[in-house]
């Protein structure tokens, strides 16, 4: 995969994503905004990916939006009329919020790492991620309030069921920075890390772990807790039974019960 604001390898069933825009401490342009949909639609899709772990090069992790970018999607229309103007403004925002709904709706797990500043757009980003590994001294801000205008790619709708709903407020009335400690204190991280090594070794066992389960498990598993998250309890019950009754008898049910027998480690088709 060839990308100008990411960086892609794929080994052993773990697909690594890296922001690569480190020059401009991986605030999201044109290029960005478009390659990270394309770039996760083709993992979802790809059978050798078990499992993402998404980074950025350099010193942050995420910058935000690039603030060219912000000021062209202002621009954007040149219709004379003002109603026109403004449909092509929503549009461009549906587009962009599609960019970060392409990573929660990638079939397989995404695993953000997160070190340096995760800023404005990032913590839009990383809300879309199955889980949120960071370091003692990475920061998190929803920055949007402080440039006079509401959050609208994902924080505002994924944060509150991420976190308590008070605390999701106070951060994004206010703008206030958090610290990685705090970030997993709150539950917004899994766990924080005392160095960026130490955060990527051990993301990087958490993804082999994932990567050595059923691949068929897994993708229903991510499926399910989704769908659990928007809908009510009886509904989920019900679609996870429709989906067992679909999917229960795989080949990767045989498998596990045969390895848990022998003791063996099971090997999985993709």
């Amino acid at each position: 995969m060839d990308y100008t604001s990411l960086h892609f390898t794929l080994e052993h069933g773990i697909a690594h994503v890296e922001l690569a825009i480190p020059q401009k401490a991986n605030a999201l342009g044109h290029a960005a905004w478009k390659e990270i949909p394309e770039c996760f639609q083709r993992l979802s899709r790809t059978p050798e990916c078990r499992v993402v772990i998404l980074s950025g090069q350099g010193k942050h992790f995420c910058g935000g939006i690039d603030l060219n970018f912000l000021l062209q999607v202002g621009q954007a229309s040149q219709q004379d009329c003002e109603g026109r103007r403004r449909e092509s403004l929503r549009e461009m925002i549906l587009e962009m919020q599609h960019a970060f709904t392409a990573i929660e709706h990638c079939k397989k797990p995404v695993i953000a790492a997160v070190h340096g500043g995760c800023i404005g757009a990032g913590v839009d980003m990383v809300t879309a991620c199955d889980m949120r590994y960071t370091v003692d001294d990475a920061y998190f801000q929803v920055k949007e309030i402080d440039i006079g205008m509401v959050a609208d790619v994902g924080t505002l709708q994924r944060l509150p069921k991420i976190i308590p709903d008070g605390i999701a407020r106070e951060l994004c009335y206010t703008g206030r920075k958090i610290s990685g400690e705090e970030a997993a204190r709150i539950g917004l991280a899994n766990d924080s890390f005392s160095s960026r090594e130490e955060m990527m070794k051990s993301v990087t066992k958490l993804a082999q772990t994932i990567a050595a389960k059923s691949p068929l498990s897994i993708r229903g598993t991510k499926e399910m807790l989704l769908f659990s998250r928007d809908h009510s309890v009886e509904d989920g019950l019900r679609y996870i039974a429709t989906w067992n009754a679909a999917m229960l008898m795989s080949e990767d049910l045989g498998k596990a019960l045969e390895a848990g027998m022998t003791k063996r480690i099971p090997d999985y088709q993709d």
